[in-house]
């Protein structure tokens, strides 16, 4: 497998991807928007036998009352329905994490799976007293500081891109 950056001639394949893997194109419209809107941090795509079967996005949020932080969004991740349960997301996932902290990213925050995302090290965001304006339970709102302590104490609402509104 090989998982590296999404190219111009990747963008119809991860569309296709994010459709599947959700079952729906909110997800998959959501990338293409803030691709469009030039809030990407990073778009990694996982090739199989040279097939796209896996991708994940990572876009810039911030915390309300500001900071200077650098905080990165993992959402969405997808794998083809096929291709699941076979290390993929996973991989995806690592290699997010180390692409974000190549760019000097001080966290990561993401609504998703408690089951799943643990294992990387999220943990509940209200830990570090982070709020989501999203109606979620405590343990899909996780946060990961790639920097130790860079989220202590934050007492801050945290705002997604506007580009999220819409899924």
């Amino acid at each position: 497998m090989v998982i590296r950056e999404e190219r111009p001639e990747d963008l119809t394949a991860i569309h296709r991807i994010n459709a599947a893997a959700f079952g729906t194109e909110a997800e998959a419209n959501l990338v293409d928007a803030l691709r469009e809107q030039g809030a990407v941090i990073t778009s990694l795509l996982a090739e199989k036998d040279s097939e796209p079967v896996g991708h994940i996005l990572f876009s810039p949020l911030t915390l309300i009352p500001p900071t200077n932080l650098k905080l990165a969004c993992l959402a969405p991740m997808a794998v083809l329905p096929a291709y699941q349960r076979q290390g993929i997301g996973s991989a995806l996932v690592r290699a997010g994490i180390e692409v974000c902290r190549e760019r000097d990213i001080d966290a990561i925050i993401l609504l998703g799976h408690p089951e799943f995302y643990p294992r990387f090290g999220f943990v509940p965001a209200s830990r570090f007293a982070l709020r989501t304006e999203y109606d979620v339970p405590d343990e899909v709102f996780m946060a990961l500081e790639l920097k130790k302590g860079v989220l202590k104490k934050q007492n801050a609402l945290v705002q997604f891109h506007s580009a999220f509104q819409d899924v």
